[in-house]
């Protein structure tokens, strides 16, 4: 006799944004609106890894603290935070101390990293996705 596995509750979205959960959706159609998706859609997936995502949120607002890139994005803050790291010590971002908060650059003349698309730039992905 089979076991089957027991599925956890699916959370909608209207819990997801009392915990502040967002998804993916608010980068695709309205760039960084606050429109609140379900997280645990299934089959959930993106074209744009959460780097790609973290970055074009950098890049509309330099200014932004990580607590709402998080937010943005979907992801923890912590998450963010390593991405942040990875993106710096690729020569992605560089980052500024402003009073007491960060300010972020993307260095949009930096290629992309896979060889399928080394032949475009930040820049070029940034112009594509933000109209």
């Amino acid at each position: 006799m089979m076991k089957s596995k027991k599925q956890p509750p699916r959370e909608d979205a209207k819990s997801a944004t009392a915990r502040g959960r967002t998804g993916n959706a608010e980068q695709a159609g309205g760039l960084l609106s606050r429109e609140v998706v379900a997280v645990d859609a299934p089959h959930r997936w993106t074209f744009l890894t959460n780097h790609a995502h973290v970055l074009i949120v950098l890049h509309a607002s330099p200014g932004i603290v990580l607590r709402e890139v998080a937010q943005r994005v979907g992801i923890t803050e912590r998450a963010v935070q390593r991405i942040i790291h990875d993106l710096e010590q690729a020569q992605v971002i560089s980052r500024k101390k402003v009073g007491r908060q960060n300010q972020y650059e993307v260095l949009t003349e930096q290629p992309l990293r896979h060889p399928i698309e080394a032949h475009r730039s930040i820049g070029d992905l940034l112009k594509l996705i933000s109209g």
